[in-house]
């Protein structure tokens, strides 16, 4: 925001327009609303991931023959991911809450979320506890949720924004607590809907600074918008650029990075990583002197018939999925990126698509949606509170300069210019719904546990070694908080 400060015009100091030089958040100046400045703080359960160049791809020989993560260099935007995996109790607290919302009018919305807790049997295993009891038993609250499609890690992802998002507004005094009990079907807080101004709820008690700061130019009350600052932008799943980024972790590298002006870390990789915990150990142990020398370092399959080690020296503790914080967290503060569950990631499988793709934040996948407008050109809400939205037209993207067709899952591999198409269970096992899926798991060999692997599942599946964590974007400064950004230099004085 570029502004100045000007008393003598209008009596005492105001923030004004450095273009027009009319006064910001004066109603006898227009009424227009510029919120302060400031940093996006750091949502529930996220770290910060200060984004950067890597190479992507492969850092193993590739032992399965498939040749689809060759190394690539590209650049990844600063992001936040969550600091571990989805838990149980997590995703029950997201059943309550459709239960709740939705459970008499549309019950098939609780059910459709439901885990499939039967991905635990086997033939030839004896896995019925865990069918009973691995999703529900308090004993297992911490550990990370498996059967779970990627459409319902998806749709978690959502609820988890307008949860988050609602409470911001109700600690502004925007809207009121007493208000969630009053919810119900499409009366329920969506951020998109609440935006629009689809969803009112009961206004809470605010401040006088806040009166002042949401009230319109007449003086009436308004909503918050985006660009007052107070919600964040949403919850979903990473690409597979960004899990891969930050599952390397590679500022750790970086030597003595600080605060101050001008002191910054070296532009250094020295090494390539082969798992998430650092260049210093390229094995699977820790090799540091102490109690924890010689432990294993992530959850996952030793060897046939190994899960676990022998009793009295279990060696990773785990013969199943393990506790979301178990072992060390890698220099970006996130657990897990190697072994205990694989996870989803945004992406559309393709083999070649890390070499095809941008090279600036690379993601496939995109199917550019925009908000449905009825006859009389207004916003609408479906039946579960959540603004309607609809997909981008080819005809409304012909005439673009970065995109002629709305839907580019399968561009280059399905269209014209690369007269290539994937023949689903003819002459491919892939098609758009075929997703990435990233890291090594609690029954997966070593080899999986390298961030540069790839697998695809499809996304109406579920089994008992996939989970799943959460993303967001981060506005403003790549550097993060209390970092000054961009290269600063004192003004220089014009010469008489």
């Amino acid at each position: 925001m570029s502004a100045c400060k000007n008393g003598g015009l209008f009596g005492k100091k105001k923030e004004t327009s450095s273009a027009t030089g009319w006064a910001y958040n004066d109603p006898k100046m227009g009424g227009f609303s510029v919120a302060k400045s400031k940093d996006q703080f750091t949502g529930p359960g996220l770290v910060f991931v200060q984004g950067g160049t890597f190479a992507m791809g492969a850092t193993e020989q590739d032992v399965m023959g498939d040749w689809n993560n060759i190394p690539r260099r590209i650049t990844v935007s600063s992001f936040y991911i969550d600091e571990s995996e989805v838990s149980n109790i997590n995703y029950r607290e997201y059943l309550y809450w459709l239960s709740r919302m939705y459970g008499e009018s549309f019950p098939e919305v609780y059910r459709g979320a439901l885990p499939d807790t039967l991905v635990w049997r086997s033939e030839l295993a004896y896995n019925e506890p865990l069918v009973e009891y691995y999703f529900r038993h308090p004993a297992y609250n911490n550990y990370p949720v498996v059967g779970v499609t990627w459409k319902q890690a998806t749709d978690y992802a959502k609820w988890r924004s307008n949860r988050v998002n609602e409470k911001l507004l109700m600690d502004a005094g925007l809207l009121s607590q007493a208000d969630i009990m009053n919810q119900a079907d499409d009366n329920t807080f969506d951020s998109k809907s609440y935006m629009a101004g689809l969803y009112e709820g009961t206004p809470g008690k605010m401040n006088k600074s806040a009166r002042k700061q949401f009230s319109n130019a007449d003086g009436s009350p308004r909503g918050a918008q985006f660009e007052d600052g107070i919600m964040l932008p949403n919850y979903r799943l990473p690409t597979e650029a960004e899990w891969e980024y930050a599952a390397l972790g590679y500022i750790g590298q970086n030597p003595n990075p600080s605060k101050k002006e001008g002191k910054r870390g070296e532009e250094l990789i020295m090494n390539k990583q082969i798992y998430s915990w650092g260049t210093n150990n390229s094995g699977l142990r820790d090799i540091r002197r102490g109690n924890w020398q010689g432990q294993f370092l992530a959850n996952f399959k030793r060897g046939s018939g190994d899960n676990m080690g022998m009793a009295g020296g279990l060696n990773d503790r785990a013969s199943i999925p393990a506790p979301v914080q178990s072992y060390f967290p890698n220099t970006f503060g996130v657990y897990n990126m190697s072994g205990n569950v694989s996870e989803w990631v945004q992406d559309v499988y393709r083999p070649l698509t890390t070499i095809d793709g941008d090279d600036f934040n690379y993601f496939r996948g995109n199917k550019f949606q925009t908000v449905y407008q009825n006859a009389e050109k207004e916003f609408e809400k479906d039946s579960l509170g959540a603004l309607k939205m609809r997909d981008v037209t080819d005809e409304e993207s012909a005439s673009r300069l970065n995109y002629q067709k709305g839907d580019v899952i399968n561009y280059l591999d399905g269209d014209s210019l690369s007269l290539v198409e994937y023949g689903y269970g003819i002459t491919s096992l892939v098609n758009d719904k075929s997703r990435v899926i990233k890291g090594g798991s609690w029954n997966d060999r070593a080899y999986w546990l390298s961030p540069g692997t790839r697998r695809f599942m499809q996304e109406d599946m579920a089994t008992n070694t996939v989970g799943f964590r959460c993303a967001m974007d981060r506005v403003g400064s790549p550097e993060g908080n209390k970092f000054k950004t961009g290269q600063i230099f004192k003004k220089q004085r014009q010469k008489r």
